[in-house]
């Protein structure tokens, strides 16, 4: 059974987190709310089964693979995340970095919990070790300001020997300024490869992709290429995008439509077969191929939304240009992680109600 501490911590938080009067007791509304009373139930099990908590807490991480709170398709935390979050805390808390490491939709919550509500100031900090993004270092070159300065090395003679003498009969103002020019040509020929690097990450930056929830409205098998299907898909336009995909071996007509999938909206359009396709549904695959399935949007993604990625927030080109193979160069760099949630360089593919997953892991994606 928990302590004494651990339970008035979890009616603490519930009553901070509905203002209610410390006096009174769960409300009747709380009482039949059946999805409340579900996690009502899963702290009582908890709580009863103290001596081997981690087999609970394997489960909850598995609950939050495709959500960001226990209750509702959005971001915003409720009663339930309160009395769970007060529930597991100590135990959360004690674990070793092995158990924590198998667990990272479980603490990736905790920090959503304790950093967004004010009843988590009563908890000690849970300490969460975070990936950070670290650009590539690129050494720069201060310039030389100069408003006498030029950009170009002047002409000089063919002769060193006439140089010499040139330079002998030369004022100590000219020569000043020749070393100057010479100076800022240096620099600014150093400065080449920093622009080159510059362009080569932009080209890399998932941040260039346009990709968005879509919904097939309809599907049909393509006429005249077995392994091809057509899919009508609505990503919230006037009109239903026609995408041409590669799924005939793997799924039925009948199986794609209504589903959610995420596509990239910003490929240039062109025909597959005599038909024409105007996006790219990105589906996850197994190592030899043998398994294929269109990534799971998560329940309460709305169509149209664009999915991002936490560290890269520059603007999709309108029409990704094909001599540039901007695309080739970033889909060797998505995959899904070990539970299923799909990533850039293990950055989530995130929408407003969670990542979007496969239930491949480690499945490349494209």
């Amino acid at each position: 059974m928990a302590s004494v501490n651990v339970q008035q911590s979890i009616i603490s938080a519930l009553w901070k987190r509905l203002s209610l009067d410390p006096e009174s007791k769960y409300s009747a509304a709380l009482e039949n709310d059946n999805e409340f009373m579900k996690w009502a139930g899963f702290v009582d099990k908890f709580v009863a089964n103290s001596e081997t908590p981690f087999k609970a807490l394997s489960e909850l991480n598995e609950e939050l693979v495709t959500k960001s709170v226990l209750l509702g398709n959005g971001l915003k935390p409720s009663a339930a995340d309160a009395i769970v979050f007060s529930a597991i805390h100590s135990n959360v808390i004690s674990l070793s970095s092995s158990d924590r490491a198998k667990l990272p939709h479980l603490l990736r919550w905790m920090d959503y919990i304790q950093n967004k509500e004010a009843f988590a100031k009563q908890f000690e900090t849970v300490l969460i070790e975070k990936t950070q993004f670290v650009p590539q270092a690129v050494k720069t070159v201060k310039k030389v300001e100069d408003s006498n300065a030029k950009k170009t090395v002047p002409e000089t003679t063919d002769s060193s020997n006439s140089e010499k003498v040139d330079l002998k009969e030369k004022k100590p103002a000219d020569l000043k300024k020749k070393s100057e020019e010479v100076s800022q040509a240096a620099v600014d020929k150093k400065k080449l490869p920093e622009k080159e690097v510059d362009k080569k990450e932009e080209e890399l930056s998932v941040s260039l992709l346009k990709i968005q929830i879509g919904l097939i409205r309809k599907a049909w098998k393509h006429p005249s290429a077995d392994s091809l299907l057509v899919e009508e898909i609505d990503i919230g336009e006037a009109k239903c995008r026609q995408v041409v995909s590669g799924l005939a071996k793997y799924c039925t007509p009948d199986q794609l439509t209504n589903r959610s999938v995420v596509l990239i909206t910003n490929v240039k359009p062109g025909k597959l077969r005599d038909v024409m396709s105007e996006g790219l549904v990105l589906c996850a695959s197994n190592q030899d191929h043998t398994v294929v399935e269109p990534l799971i949007a998560p329940k309460g993604a709305e169509i149209g939304e664009r999915v991002k990625f936490s560290g890269h927030d520059g603007k999709p080109e309108d029409v990704l240009n094909p001599k540039k193979k901007q695309l080739d160069k970033i889909t060797p760099h998505l995959s899904t992680d070990g539970t299923g949630v799909a990533t850039f360089k293990g950055i989530p593919f995130m929408t407003s109600s969670g990542p979007c997953a496969s239930t491949i892991p480690n499945a490349s994606i494209k």
